[in-house]
């Protein structure tokens, strides 16, 4: 282990203080401590734990040019093109923790039809009214939930 790791072999790197900063941020507190948690089981998950928030979050997400709200917006788009719902509930937590408005979210949602095709399209409208009935459900019950 060197002197730039910490016991657990976790990068101690303003990149990648800046990722956990960002993914808190963007996805909530209780959201990467589940998921840090859950990775620190083994090294498989995480390795990629690691160079996800390092890269993806502390150098892709920390770049200058967009705001989250519009890297949000971008990620509801691309993770409909790629089929991958599970994600896209977590990210569309964070877009509306964000900012987006799910007006916003319904025209993104709507405007991924023609280009990654309809069933694409279709299958996200069904995460996102299962994450806001969620969320609403939450709300109701007087737990904290973005709007």
């Amino acid at each position: 282990m060197s002197n730039d790791e910490d016991k657990k072999g976790v990068p101690a790197s303003a990149r990648f203080e800046r990722g956990m900063a960002l993914k808190r941020d963007v996805l909530g507190g209780d959201y990467v401590d589940a998921a840090w948690a859950d990775a620190q089981k083994d090294d498989f998950a995480m390795a990629i734990q690691q160079m996800m928030t390092e890269t993806g979050w502390g150098t892709v997400w920390g770049r200058p040019g967009l705001d989250v709200k519009t890297r949000l917006m971008l990620n509801l788009a691309m993770l409909t093109a790629l089929n991958r719902p599970h994600e896209l509930a977590i990210h569309l937590k964070g877009a509306l923790r964000n900012g987006v408005t799910r007006d916003e979210v319904r025209e993104i949602l709507i405007h991924t039809g023609p280009y990654c095709g309809w069933p694409a399209s279709l299958d996200a409208i069904r995460v996102a009214r299962r994450v806001l009935a969620e969320l609403d459900a939450a709300a109701g019950s007087g737990e904290s939930a973005p709007s």
